[in-house]
């Protein structure tokens, strides 16, 4: 009985620290439909400042990320914030973009991803009718919208989609209008990766938060 206390005693010092660096340690990565694991091309969650219309460079958090605003209200949408608010995140918002359509897109310098394969995950909160929907810029100056996206929450809540598996019509990056169906784009060689919803906000009654966004793929140069 003692020789048993002593190696389970054994395996709880020497072991424990192995086997707790095997779980710890893991890079971060994440799996899609086919269980293959992807690398984190990018995470984007915006810096702690205050409140400050509209969003620029100077909210970028990651040094490598570049962020875009599009459309006839790029120059409204907000990065928000409220101290008041109890774990109220720092985020982008459209609800001020009552004058016209909107999108923000995210690119890493120098560089595209492979996204055939990939993945992206959000936070987002959706007020009313607008609809989140994924944006991509691709290498050879096609824009792409997703045909459906995420709709309303009673709040913030964590999406993660496949690339793969969502549909896309062609994007009118200048006036953020949607048109036709595009059938098996080529996703290999993507700038940009971004957001809209494709209409106008109306504050806090319809509008899109967005509190950060990671996006899994395959880096290229």
């Amino acid at each position: 009985m003692r020789s048993v206390s002593v190696c389970i005693l054994f395996l709880i010092l020497f072991c424990w620290p192995v086997l707790g660096g095997c779980v710890t340690n893991q890079p971060d990565v994440a799996k899609d439909s086919s269980t293959n694991r992807i690398p984190l091309f990018f995470r984007e969650d915006f810096k702690e400042t205050p409140a400050e219309t509209p969003v620029t460079q100077a909210h970028i958090a990651n040094p490598q990320v570049l962020i875009t605003c599009h459309g006839p209200a790029a120059e409204l949408i907000k990065k928000s914030h409220h101290d008041h608010k109890k774990n109220d995140p720092w985020y982008v918002w459209s609800g001020s973009c009552e004058n016209g359509r909107w999108a923000v897109t995210l690119k890493k310098k120098d560089t595209l991803v492979d996204l055939s394969s990939g993945r992206i995950r959000l936070r987002t909160k959706q007020s009313g009718p607008n609809v989140l929907k994924i944006i991509l810029g691709l290498d050879d100056g096609v824009w792409l919208v997703s045909a459906r996206g995420f709709g309303e929450t009673p709040d913030w809540h964590v999406f993660g989609v496949d690339i793969s598996k969502l549909a896309w019509r062609k994007l009118n990056i200048e006036s953020i209008k949607a048109g036709e169906r595009v059938k098996e784009p080529d996703l290999t060689k993507v700038r940009s990766i971004g957001w809209t919803d494709l209409t106008t906000g109306k504050k806090s009654m319809a509008c899109t938060r967005l509190d950060w966004i990671e996006v899994y793929g395959k880096e290229r140069r």
